[in-house]
């Protein structure tokens, strides 16, 4: 291997992710992780295409929904199919530019998940405190705004990070302790003024998850007033119902999230960092979808009905 401490560039990086796990462990999580990815693609994929044909499904959670699980989507096919082929293969290696383009897309994916998670949490707060209003307050015209802003500061807070990390020469091991590239780990391995850098992380950081964060406390916080005011008991076990999937993804994500980039880096080590990495990059993708689904009569019979057409079209065919 060549000896990066004499100046040399590095052109490529090795995701040492489970490659010291015995060969028979590798194999059962490669058969785990598979199974995970597969149902986390299924369930939302069934979310999108559900969310935007069903015509039952036209309300404006159902269309956050099914952007939701499209970022989902694209979320774990950015990490988890490279995990997979590195849990069977001998060479780990990450170029340089895939290196770059995984930890962009993570950014902007994870960052406009973030913020719509936020504008989530608004539409539930106008849905169950301003119910006469909610038809002209989240229109279809603000909701494609709403989610236009999340993808917006996702791409440009990705670009941000994106330089930032790279902006300094790597001239440290290029050894990466998890399974993709995460940012506070492969900027430690870069040469210049980390702290600075790590710094900067850590504001971006309180920026995309404390503040929308703040949003989502003060929306449920409001609900939580308007729901204990009301009499009708069935009213308040439906909506704590329709509240509560909501909140359980929104402790997933930001629990790892803010693990990940707002704790000092003396506090990580593989150990800690790869179960957490695992938590928002593949166990909250798939649990999106079974908790949105298990938790709401529509969107199950949603899924009835979607899942009966299919049956139908191919009883058809035969």
């Amino acid at each position: 291997m060549v000896d990066l401490r004499n100046g040399s560039t590095v052109t490529e990086f090795i995701l040492v992710g489970f490659e010291q796990s015995a060969p028979s462990t590798r194999a059962l999580l490669f058969a785990l992780f598979l199974v995970l990815y597969s149902f986390a693609m299924a369930m939302n994929g069934l979310i999108i295409f559900i969310a935007w044909t069903d015509p039952k499904l036209s309300s404006p959670m159902y269309f956050f929904l099914g952007h939701l699980s499209f970022l989902d989507v694209c979320f774990i096919t950015t990490t988890i199919p490279q995990m997979l082929i590195h849990l069977v293969v001998k060479n780990h290696t990450i170029s340089f530019a895939s290196c770059m383009t995984q930890m962009y897309l993570v950014f902007f994916v994870g960052v406009a998940e973030c913020i719509l998670l936020a504008f989530m949490a608004y539409d539930r707060y106008v849905a169950i405190c301003y119910p006469l209003s909610y038809a002209q307050i989240m229109s279809r015209r603000a909701c494609v705004r709403l989610v236009g802003t999340s993808w917006f500061f996702g791409m440009v807070n990705g670009i941000f990070l994106e330089y930032i990390s790279f902006r300094n020469p790597f001239c440290r091991d290029n050894h990466i302790e998890n399974f993709f590239c995460e940012a506070p780990i492969v900027i430690a391995l870069s040469c210049g003024d980390l702290q600075f850098i790590m710094k900067l992380i850590f504001v971006d950081a309180i920026v995309v998850l404390l503040s929308p964060m703040v949003l989502i406390v003060t929306s449920y916080t409001r609900i939580l007033a308007s729901i204990l005011s009301r009499a009708a008991s069935s009213g308040r076990r439906k909506t704590f119902s329709t509240c509560a999937s909501h909140l359980t993804v929104v402790i997933f994500f930001y629990t790892s999230a803010m693990f990940s980039y707002m704790n000092p880096r003396s506090t990580h080590g593989p150990d800690k960092d790869k179960p957490f990495s695992l938590l928002y990059t593949i166990i909250t993708p798939m649990c999106n979808p079974i908790i949105y689904s298990l938790r709401n009569k529509e969107m199950k019979g949603a899924m009835v009905r979607a899942l009966g057409r299919t049956s139908l079209a191919q009883a058809e065919s035969v």
